[in-house]
């Protein structure tokens, strides 16, 4: 898969996570099926890969978060930067196919810079750089 699908897929992904925080009640599967004409369907797949990893271990995603950031609460922190970070902290962590830390904390960087505020990239990039320490 080539890198920009990835992005594409990371970029869908931090999409429907944003969604489903809002209307928990609309399915993943409804928000993917509004993409699968305009986009690959390897972005489709990797993007579907993501969210459904990011949902079934937010527990352990969110620990993970909390664990590294020793002044903001998961809960707390800006929805699109807690979804950039729980979407690289899967890849990181938690995927069958786990992502470099340095490949996915510059992902989850540009996403940030690109729909976040101007504080989000660094304050991304500090956090996941404590994850990739083990924190």
């Amino acid at each position: 898969m080539k890198t920009t699908a990835r992005r594409q897929a990371r970029e869908l992904a931090l999409q429907i996570l944003f969604q489903t925080e809002f209307a928990p009640q609309i399915s993943i599967q409804t928000f993917l099926s509004v993409f699968e004409h305009s986009l690959d369907p390897e972005v489709i797949h990797y993007a579907d890969l993501l969210v459904t990893g990011v949902t079934q271990n937010k527990a352990a995603i969110d620990s993970k978060i909390q664990a590294a950031s020793a002044h903001w609460k998961v809960e707390r922190m800006a929805t699109i930067d807690r979804n950039i970070l729980r979407v690289a902290v899967f890849e990181m962590r938690l995927s069958s196919e786990l992502i470099k830390e340095n490949i996915a904390i510059n992902e989850a960087v540009e996403i940030a810079k690109k729909y976040g505020t101007s504080d989000s990239a660094s304050f991304v990039n500090g956090l996941l750089d404590q994850v990739g320490k083990g924190h």
